[in-house]
Order: structure tokens, then sequence, then C-alpha cells
């Protein structure tokens, strides 16, 4: 290997908290440069046996124009879930050279298995773990908090989210390991491949830990994977659309700022009206019914007080 990978292997490019919010503020171009930077190394060190994982959204729209500016053969790999709206597959069938990939189990499986993704993903595993847990520690630890070094309590449910303990719901974070890092990891040991992901440390605050001590790329990771779009924000992915005069799907003129997959309840305690189900119920309203009525979405979100017509 050249220094500049034993660099990055020894942390050159990991980053906290202000050199992140540093370089979020530095211009669209140079934001550019950095992130084909950082891909070529990841190229490189891996011979070119690398894929880019597609969502069909913005983001990873972004990401694969800049991989494809270099290396136009990098394929993109879209995980069918079943769960995507139908203008996101309709675009990523537009879109060259995908592989698309699928889960071992159904959605509905795995709510009937594992239970619903409410809250948020820590939460929802959380509120699992005191469930499921043999461990007294564990579950004490869930219930009241660990005491951190800087004297903080980390680690529990919050008290605004303990009352689902005793509901009759199901609870997990499951669904998104099954339904695509699973898929994701079988096609990665077929083929060797390793992944580039369209995430952006202002998507929440473990990713941002993610960073500090991975950097943008992971070589360390169990599963090695580069997030060039790190330091990217939000009216950066617009403004490389336009600047490229890039296509990208039709769900964004819908009025649905993210995409992510139609039957996921994390975060939506937040969003303000019309949320994202009250939106579906105008745009999608057969896939809305198939939400309430199928899937048992409302009952759940009457637990959680959350509105939905």
């Amino acid at each position: 290997m050249g220094n500049w990978r034993e660099n990055r292997l020894l942390g050159g490019d990991k980053m906290d908290y202000w050199q992140v919010k540093q370089k979020q503020s530095l211009p669209l171009e140079a934001k550019i440069v950095m992130s084909q930077q950082r891909i070529r190394e990841w190229y490189d060190h891996f011979n070119g046996r690398v894929y880019v994982s597609f969502s069909g959204g913005k983001d990873s729209t972004v990401l694969l124009d800049l991989v494809r500016e270099i290396y136009p053969r990098v394929p993109a790999v879209f995980a069918d879930t079943g769960l995507e709206f139908p203008e996101i597959r309709d675009f990523v069938k537009e879109t060259d050279n995908v592989t698309w990939i699928t889960p071992s189990m159904s959605f509905k499986k795995v709510l009937e298995v594992y239970g619903y993704p409410v809250v948020s993903k820590e939460q929802a595993k959380y509120i699992y773990e005191v469930r499921n847990t043999k461990s007294e520690k564990l579950r004490n630890k869930r219930l009241y908090g660990q005491l951190s070094k800087t004297g903080t309590l980390t680690g529990a449910i919050s008290k605004k989210w303990q009352y689902l303990i005793g509901s009759d719901i199901k609870i997990s974070e499951r669904c998104c390991d099954i339904m695509k890092k699973r898929p994701f990891a079988k096609y990665e040991k077929e083929t060797g491949r390793v992944g580039i992901l369209g995430v952006m440390a202002g998507e929440g605050s473990q990713r941002k830990e993610t960073l500090s001590i991975h950097g943008c790329n992971a070589f360390d990771l169990k599963r090695p994977q580069s997030r060039p779009l790190t330091f990217w924000l939000e009216e950066d992915i617009w403004s490389y659309i336009n600047k490229k005069s890039l296509s990208f799907s039709k769900i964004y003129d819908l009025g649905y700022p993210r995409t992510g997959c139609m039957f996921c309840m994390f975060g939506v305690h937040l969003e303000k009206e019309p949320n994202r189900f009250q939106l579906m119920k105008k745009t999608h309203p057969k896939q809305y019914k198939y939400c309430m009525e199928k899937l048992g979405l409302n009952k759940i979100l009457d637990i959680l007080n959350v509105s939905y017509q």
C-alpha cells in the first residue's frame, strides 16, 4: 500500500464534530473534489471490486453520478424490498447497470416475527431487548440507563416511550437488517465487492459517531463501507442535481422530502402535518389502505398518538 492508504487505515480520514461542521460549510465544488478523491481511494484500495448502494433516492442518485463520472462501469445495487414507492421503482428501472437483490423474508412476516418499526431504530431496539432479554443487567440498563464518563445516563428507553413496553404490539428495529442489510451482505459475499453508500452526517448522531471513529472510508469495519457524501448537506444534493441536470425520481414532485420504505414508522411522530401517511392517503390510496388495514398501522399510530387521516 502507498502512504495515503496507510494514512487512511491509521485514521487520516476521521473527523470530529467541528471538522465535520467545517467541511459542511465548504462550497459545492470543493465537496465534489473531496468526495471523488475518497471514491478513487476506495476504488484503488479494492482494485475496482466496488459497487454503489442505490436506493433510487436523490442522495444515491448524486452518488452514482459522482462515481460513474470517474468509473462508468461500477455497478449499482438496489434492494427490492417491496416497500418502495412505485415512483422509486420506476426510476431504478430506468437506470443503467443496476442489480436487483431481494430479502428472504417479507415485511409482513418480519412484523409478525419481530415487530413494528416505531419511534427510532435505537428506541425500538431497546424496547425489544427489555421484552426479550434474559439478562437482568441489560434490562436494567434499558430501563434506567447507564452512567457515562460525562456523568449522563445513556442507553435507556426514553421516559416518553416507556409506556410502549407494556403495550400489546410487537416492536423491534429488525426490519432494516432483514430487508436490506442481509441482502447486501449476501451480495458482497457472492461477488467480493464492497459498498459505497450515499449517507450524510446530518442524518443522525450514530452516523456522526461512526464518522469520528472510522472516517468516510471505513476500511477497518467488518464490512468495509465508503461514505463519500458524509459532509454534504441537503442543499448540496439539490444544487448538484440542478448543476448536472440529473434526472431523479418523480416521488419528490409529489411533496415527499425523503423516500425510504413506504410503511416505516420511524420518526413519523416528529413530522409536521401532513405527515408521510397523511400524504400517502392522498398520493397512493391503494398503498395507504394496505398499510392501515392489512398491516395494522392504524392501530399502531393510534397508540403512538400520531394522526394518519
